[in-house]
């Protein structure tokens, strides 16, 4: 079952007070990359997903910290890194514990980066792998 969507006004009514500080350096750090246009930022129960064709990072909403999650192509090796990497079918899921947004320095942002431009699952970033490439045809504009 899939959790229920929410506003941004939704989701930090009761969030944790570090919350909508990290959630500000993520969200400024992906609206300035070019092709940004396609970011799709999704507040759910559990936490704030953003979404650039597939997922791209995940923000979850945990009792002492909000967990940063995002998967690469490849696996980083870092202090910074809360947990395992877990691998799954070519790509690696990252996680790290972020209680202040200064934790969230030039080296996390350039992951963020990758994961933004690379995304792993076989669609370039933008692409939803649910429309077909020729539905423009289909529609006269």
């Amino acid at each position: 079952m899939c959790s229920p969507g929410l506003t941004l006004d939704e989701f930090f009514a009761t969030a944790k007070p570090w919350e909508r500080p990290i959630f500000e350096v993520v969200n400024a750090h992906f609206a300035s990359l070019e092709e940004n246009d396609d970011l799709i930022v999704d507040p759910i129960d559990v936490g704030i997903m953003f979404k650039h064709g597939p997922l791209v990072c995940m923000l979850r909403s945990m009792t002492k910290w909000t967990a940063l999650g995002f998967s690469l192509r490849r696996q980083l090796t870092s202090s910074k890194l809360s947990r395992k990497v877990t691998a799954y079918q070519g790509k690696f899921y990252h996680v790290i514990n972020v209680t202040e947004p200064e934790q969230i320095d030039d080296e996390v942002l350039d992951w963020l980066t990758e994961a933004f431009y690379a995304p792993v699952g076989g669609q370039p970033a933008g692409n939803d792998s649910m429309v077909p490439d020729d539905v423009d045809d289909l529609f006269e504009i």
